[in-house]
């Protein structure tokens, strides 16, 4: 188990490693295009911080889809120790993920390593643009020699992936399991749907916008003030039911992210989120607010 970190990480304080070279640091561009999969690893050969190389969400960060599994399934777990152990990761490796859309890709990642029981991950606050911003940052565009093979090993955290069944199991009971949907308000209303075939949400979720958690600067708010926001939608449900979903179990991450920089403990994932639930016709949908 490595030492817990704080969740985020400032453009200047990843500049400083960076700059000392250490070998047990990975840092991993996260850029991705849901409409142009492609786009994210072309960005990273244009320019990207030195040193860092590319976790793309559907080769690197995703499973085999069955069509019953969502749009992103997780991969296997030993899948992923394979791809870990390829960037040389191990049990004191520091990592840190970054990507240029507000912490929404990287945010997956950091949960998928605490997932693995790998708690020494963080995310650039402000992602790329941060990096750009910040005087004398150095950007390459060269790729990093290949690592030596990592011995990274995971620790599963069970109880922290939620299942479709489990969510079947406990519907309309909010004192087993309060689901909490990132996507934007009028997905979750069953409007505008342009990703899944189906439009609405999973009876009895909350829902809490991925993109509400930063300012208009791009960077996360501050603790409080995610806290307060929290608390308001939550409205006293404790935190021990509370399950983290969204499209895809993309976008859930930063929920979970924002409320861990925020101090709230909560954790756990429905990884199929509403592309897996949706997949059976059979299954009971809600709309509106």
């Amino acid at each position: 188990m490595t030492a817990l970190l704080p969740p985020l990480i400032s453009a200047a304080e990843l500049a400083d490693l960076v700059g000392q070279r250490p070998p047990t640091l990975c840092v991993l561009d996260c850029r991705f295009n849901l409409a142009d999969p492609a786009a994210g690893r072309l960005a990273w050969s244009q320019g990207h911080i030195p040193g860092a190389r590319h976790a793309d969400l559907d080769r690197d960060l995703s499973g085999t889809k069955t069509g019953q599994n969502g749009r992103h399934p997780l991969p296997p777990v030993d899948t992923l120790v394979r791809t870990l152990r390829q960037w040389g990761m191990g049990p004191g490796t520091r990592v840190v993920a970054y990507d240029a859309q507000g912490g929404m890709f990287a945010a997956r990642l950091w949960w998928m390593l605490r997932w693995l029981g790998h708690d020494a991950v963080q995310v650039l606050d402000g992602g790329w643009p941060a990096w750009q911003a910040l005087p004398g940052a150095p950007i390459t565009a060269d790729a990093p020699p290949p690592p030596p093979p990592g011995d990274f090993t995971a620790a599963p955290r069970a109880a922290w992936l939620v299942t479709t069944e489990d969510v079947a199991a406990a519907l309309g009971d909010a004192a087993r399991l309060q689901l909490l949907d990132a996507r934007a308000p009028d997905r979750f209303r069953g409007e505008n749907e342009t990703l899944d075939p189906v439009g609405g949400h999973i009876p009895g979720a909350l829902n809490r916008f991925f993109q509400l958690n930063l300012g208009p600067d791009g960077h996360f708010l501050p603790p409080d003030a995610l806290r307060a926001a929290f608390d308001t939608v939550l409205d006293g449900r404790p935190l021990d039911t509370l399950v983290h979903q969204c499209g895809s179990g993309v976008t859930a991450c930063h929920n979970a992210l924002a409320m861990a920089h925020a101090g709230l403990p909560a954790m756990r994932l429905y990884g199929g989120s509403w592309s897996a639930w949706c997949a059976d016709p059979a299954r009971p949908v809600a709309r509106g607010d």
